[in-house]
């Protein structure tokens, strides 16, 4: 259909944010330091992101764009009051990423493709979930596996959590992580320790819940860098 919908001037945009956190829908997130829709079924076209630029990038235009789906906002508004942090938190933009090329001057590169990567912070829709392989992992299992970027991070979007430390239930976010969005295989990466157990209970649970066939491997890593299959 067509309609107003936003447009968004990446080579204006300063990359603030302040869009994304006075858009009530979220249907704006950053990517790369920069601001973009990234679900034209979350505008309204009301354009209340609009005044909250400050360097003039986001107008109206009138083309072909999906309607407004205001069960999926109201849904989407739903998961993201069940997190602990308000959607405005800079440390929350929804940010993607090519991992970085091998140089000297660099050393060994990061293979991390997305931002944030903490359970609670991450958006449940966020773009960096279509079409990815999954890897959900333990806090301390990067410090533990020496070479967990290439092993693990590398082709994978990555979430790290800790059951112990988070009084949260994962199981729940995970679930609409795997409903909502393209996902093709998790993979779960936990410690030897028993409290590591609530990780994996909680990612199988999801698996299990989310109405999906996912393929799920479950690794074990133990504290001097061995891994336990």
């Amino acid at each position: 259909m067509i309609r107003r919908i936003i447009k968004i001037d990446e080579e204006k945009c300063s990359g603030c944010g302040l869009c994304a956190g006075a858009c009530h829908e979220g249907a704006i997130g950053m990517v790369d330091g920069k601001a973009r829709l990234l679900r034209e079924d979350y505008c309204d076209g009301l354009g209340d992101c609009l005044p909250a630029c400050p360097t003039g990038a986001i107008s109206f235009e009138e083309r072909e764009a999906p309607a407004y789906d205001e069960a999926a906002v109201l849904a989407a508004k739903k998961a993201r009051e069940s997190g602990a942090q308000p959607r405005g938190c800079p440390g929350t933009a929804d940010r993607s990423f090519v991992p970085a090329a091998p140089a000297a001057a660099v050393g060994i590169p990061s293979q991390l493709v997305n931002f944030p990567v903490q359970l609670k912070l991450v958006p449940p829709e966020a773009a960096c979930f279509g079409g990815a392989d999954l890897l959900i992992a333990a806090d301390c299992t990067a410090f533990a596996y020496g070479d967990f970027h290439r092993e693990f991070i590398r082709g994978r979007v990555t979430l790290i959590g800790c059951p112990k430390l988070d009084a949260v239930s994962y199981a729940e976010k995970l679930t609409q992580i795997l409903q909502n969005n393209d996902i093709r295989s998790v993979t779960v990466a936990r410690m030897t320790v028993p409290c590591c157990g609530g990780l994996s209970h909680a990612v199988q649970t999801a698996v299990q819940n989310c109405g999906k066939d996912l393929p799920l491997q479950i690794v074990t890593i133990s504290p001097d860098g061995r891994i336990v299959r």
